[in-house]
Parts: C-alpha cells; sequence; structure tokens
C-alpha cells in the first residue's frame, strides 16, 4: 500500500514509523529483525531502509603506488526490503540515490522492487563520497533528487530508457523526499531550498520526510513556508533520540542541525550515557506529543540500528 493510503485510511490518527540500517558486510539479517520485533506492538504502516552507496580505499602496492578499491559496507537494501515484507507482512521502502547510480542502474532497480510488489520508494540525491568535497554524480547519472524522481514518474507512465521497447508495463511507486526544516546543508537559504523542493514535488514526488530536527518551532515554521509556497503533500517529521555524549557534537556536525540549550545542558550534567540515554527519551517523547497535539500524519523515528530507546518513546506515546 501506498504512504498516501496509509495515511487516508488513518483518518487523522498520527501513525508510528521508523528507519533502519542494513547490516555492516559480514552480518546476517538476524540483527535487523532483533531490533524490529520490539516495534511491531506499534503497529508501524511501514518501515524504511536506507541505501548506502560505495566508498573508496586505497592500498599500497609492492611498488609504492596506490590501487583504489571499491568497498560497499552495508549492502543489501532490495534483500532487507523483501524480507521485511516477507516476515511482518508491512510495507518496506527502500530509498534509492543518485550517489552510485546511472539511469540505467536506477530502471533496473526500479524493475527490481517493482518485481517484489514494493510500492514505495524514497528518492534521495546523497552524500558525497568521503574523497570529495562536492557531491559528484556517475556519468550518466542524475546531479538532483529532481531528476531522479522524474525517472520514477516516467517508469510510472510506462516509459522506459529504450524507447523501442512495446507494450511496456508501467509501475506504481509513490515516492517520498527529504526536506530541511533547518535547510539542507549546501542550501544558501531555507527559502532556495523550499523553492528546489518544490521542483521535486512538481516532478512527482507525493510526501516528504523531514531531516532530524530537535526543536518543534523549526518543524512548524518549515511547514508554513511549505504551504505558503503551494507544498500540499504530507510532511512527516523525523525524529532521533540522542543516546550517547558523543551525539552532542557529532550530530550538528554530521547532519548540521541544532541543538536547544536546554537539552544541551541536560546532557552535559549527565553522569554517563546512561543518563544521557533517558534525556534523549525524555526530550524525544515530549517532541513527540506535541506533533501528535499538532496533527502530524506520521512519526517517523531514526533508529540508527538500535531499538530498545525508541520501543521506550513508543510505549509512552502510543
Amino acid at each position: 500500500m501506498k504512504v498516501t493510503e496509509h495515511i487516508t485510511n488513518a483518518d487523522g490518527k498520527t501513525m508510528f514509523s521508523f528507519e533502519i540500517l542494513p547490516p555492516l558486510k559480514g552480518q546476517d539479517i538476524k540483527s535487523i529483525f532483533d531490533n524490529i520485533d520490539p516495534l511491531m506492538e506499534y503497529k508501524p504502516p511501514f518501515i524504511d531502509v536506507t541505501y548506502h552507496r560505495e566508498e573508496y580505499t586505497f592500498k599500497e602496492l609492492g611498488n609504492g603506488l596506490l590501487k583504489r578499491q571499491v568497498v560497499k559496507k552495508r549492502p543489501g537494501t532490495v534483500g532487507i526490503c523483501a524480507a521485511i515484507q516477507n516476515r511482518y507482512q508491512v510495507d518496506a521502502i527502500p530509498h534509492i540515490l543518485c550517489g552510485g547510480f546511472t539511469k540505467e542502474d536506477t530502471e533496473n532497480f526500479l524493475i527490481d522492487l517493482d518485481f517484489l510488489g514494493i510500492d514505495n520508494v524514497v528518492a534521495l540525491r546523497g552524500d558525497a563520497v568521503k574523497s570529495e568535497t562536492y557531491f559528484k554524480p556517475e556519468k550518466e547519472g542524475h546531479q538532483y533528487a529532481s531528476e531522479l524522481v522524474s525517472q520514477i514518474q516516467e517508469l510510472n507512465n510506462g516509459k522506459y530508457l529504450d524507447e523501442e521497447l512495446q507494450n511496456s508495463s508501467q509501475t506504481n511507486f509513490c515516492v517520498g523526499v527529504a526536506g530541511y526544516p533547518e535547510k539542507h546543508m549546501e542550501a544558501p537559504s531555507l527559502d532556495s531550498d523550499i523553492h528546489f523542493l518544490k521542483k521535486k514535488i512538481k516532478a512527482g514526488a507525493e510526501y516528504i520526510v523531514t531531516q532530524m530536527f530537535f526543536d518543534n518551532e523549526k518543524f512548524f515554521a518549515f511547514v508554513e513556508k511549505c504551504r505558503k509556497e503551494g507544498i500540499t503533500v504530507p510532511i512527516i517529521p523525523g525524529l532521533k533520540p540522542i543516546a550517547t555524549r558523543k551525539q552532542l557534537n557529532m550530530i550538528p556536525h554530521r547532519f548540521h542541525v541544532d541543538l536547544p540549550d536546554d537539552l544541551i545542558m541536560g546532557i552535559v550534567r549527565c553522569k554517563d550515557n546512561k543518563e544521557v540515554r533517558q534525556v534523549g527519551i525524555e526530550w524525544c517523547t515530549q517532541q513527540s506529543k506535541e506533533l501528535i497535539k499538532a496533527g502530524v500524519p506520521i512519526l517517523h523515528y531514526y533508529s540508527m540500528g538500535r531499538s530498545s530507546n525508541i520501543e521506550a518513546i513508543a510505549k509512552a506515546v502510543f
């Protein structure tokens, strides 16, 4: 079922969903199931599965030269989605990126998803690889998420890259895209970021999932700006409970979001990560309750491979 259909069927009731990471290469899927199992009590209509593009390492050869090797530390997005739908009978939503994909790769990826009966995808540009300062698309790939959305919609209309195909079937993907209440790190301003978000919606995206945020007022202001710009699709807030002291610095650095002073000082006063985890749960629980009161369609949690704190929040909220 499409995300938009889930929202319509909920008839105004806020639903619970979450996002998982594929396991590191060499690990089995049991770690995924162990984290999903406790959360199924809260009846998520769907589970997002991230996609991780290739990374590069350099191996020193005997002659002193360096050989670049491609590594992929978290493969398995498509297989995990199939396993989730088979085991839990809920919709699994894979992320699909511009980075690391040619247009042909994208088409083949989408064909596989369609054969598996997957109804939704989240279309993202993706980050630059660690060896690059700025994002660089593949040759014959997409530079922007709006272009990726357009290709997905072309396939929904039965238009494949090979224009000579006869009687080609149509796919029927519901496309989600990312939104940034505190703007994308490369955007010069929030207004310009929303301008480009509107392009993704115009290209065919049907819902928005936001980057994590820790101040609900920033989410409310973002939604208001979107509505003023004519963006009418559902906007789903993304939430992440802080769990370790290290995240106090890591999250602003990596995700370019601000932390409220009250949250910062609450963590600074903690004696250990056990106390930090509890502060994170309490903060995210209060965020969740306020967002439900405001009538958001879904609360979407970033689990980062751990579910116990998400379970504690869901127990208090749903």
